[in-house]
This record gives C-alpha cells, structure tokens and sequence, in this order.
C-alpha cells in the first residue's frame, strides 16, 4: 500500500488552443519524447478537422471525447477459484485518460498516410459516434451490462 496520495502533476494550456484537456492528450500522442512532433501532428489534425466538419475543430474535439469516454468498466476478480468479469463505476481522471488512449490506439491502427490523417478522421467518426474507438466504449459497456449479476463482488 501506498503510503501518501501521489501528487497531481501540473499541466500547462497549449499556445494555440489554451486547453490543459489538448496538452494532456498530446502528451499522451507523443512518441519518445518529442512533443513538438506531437503537437505538429495534433494542429494539423484540428485543421483537418475543420475543413471536413466546417466547425469549431476544438468542440469537435471535445465533442468527440465525450462520446468515447466510458462509464463503467469490467475488472477480473477471482473469487472461490473462478474468474469472474466485475463491472465497475470509474474515476473521472481515468475515464477521460481511456478515451484519450483508445482515440490515439485506435487512429494508430487506421490506413491513411499520415497521422494527423488519421487522427483527423478518428475524431470525426468519434464526434459522429462512429468507428473503432466509439465501438469500443459501446462493447466495454455491453460487457459491464452482461456482467451486472456479478457486480456484488465489487470491493
């Protein structure tokens, strides 16, 4: 067990955006430590963005997020030598983290040229609450809805 509560780090508003929520997600895109390869992908995204949709690309950002971020989730739990699937409620840092990684997993996996590509489209599908990253949400939830007679053994 921990012996304190582990300290929040401070993260800074991006320059264009002024957002802590586009910082965080970038920091979560970057590969290596190259952030300003990551913020160079994450821009040109937002103006993909913006060209498809003729929007504001930082609401269909943020748009998009919500529409992925799950509510519940399922952990293992082995109880009498049986594993059984327990749906649980989860904090809101990590529901937003989860659907940040999902969104980058997710456009990772997609066939365009290059990432900003495809992170551009994966946030368009996901502000439509289509594709990949969308379904996920919907099958953790579909998996926590069957699993609810299990939802008991929660610690």
């Amino acid at each position: 067990m921990r012996r304190r509560v582990a300290k929040k780090h401070l993260i800074l508003p991006d320059p264009r955006f002024d957002s802590t929520l586009v910082t965080s997600f970038v920091n979560n895109l970057m590969l290596d430590g190259k952030k300003s390869v990551a913020f160079d992908i994450f821009y040109k995204a937002m103006d993909r963005v913006a060209e498809r949709t003729e929007e504001d690309s930082l609401e269909v950002f943020k748009r998009a997020l919500d529409n992925v971020t799950p509510g519940v989730e399922v952990r293992s739990r082995r109880v009498g030598g049986a594993t059984f699937q327990i749906p649980q409620p989860i904090r809101d840092s990590r529901k937003v983290s989860l659907a940040m990684k999902w969104l980058i997993g997710y456009a990772r996996k997609r066939n365009e040229k290059s990432m900003s590509e495809r992170l551009a489209y994966e946030v368009v599908a996901a502000a439509k609450e289509e594709g990949a990253t969308f379904k996920k949400k919907e099958d953790t939830h579909r998996m926590a809805e069957a699993n609810k007679a299990f939802s008991h053994f929660r610690f």
